[in-house]
């Protein structure tokens, strides 16, 4: 699968809106296509208090709920469809779900594309 399709799929899930007077969501999509073959997609949630998540997370979860757990390509996509790399904590989480998803491939921009691993250079986990 290209990036354009799996960016195209990201974007899908793109949905902003007010879920209370508390918590907000789907400003953020992600999409991971998985070595099964299947793209998993979710949204960002963020809440007042900090409790919320980011899209790739929600992804990743409904990855893992089908039973995978080996990233091979992902991206996350802005409201106004504008590629972002994931935070430090989605390359961490991401990392720790199978040794092989370091070689997972990551949209970082338009133009870029690098592994989980070039994210993470200096693992605490690989010393």
């Amino acid at each position: 699968m290209e990036f354009s399709e799996l960016y195209a799929k990201a974007k899908s899930v793109v949905n902003p809106r007010r879920l209370s007077e508390f918590a907000e969501a789907g400003g953020v999509g992600a999409a991971i296509l998985a070595a099964n073959g299947e793209v998993y997609t979710g949204v960002s949630i963020d809440t007042a208090c900090s409790m919320g998540f980011c899209a790739e997370h929600a992804a990743a979860a409904a990855m893992i709920t089908s039973g995978e757990q080996v990233v091979l390509k992902m991206v996350a996509v802005n409201w106004d469809g504008r590629i972002l790399p994931p935070c430090g904590r989605c390359r961490e989480f991401i990392s720790q779900l199978h040794p092989d998803n370091l070689n997972a491939q990551v949209m970082v921009d338009d133009n870029t594309v690098v592994t989980l691993r070039e994210l993470l250079p200096y693992l605490w986990h690989s010393f």
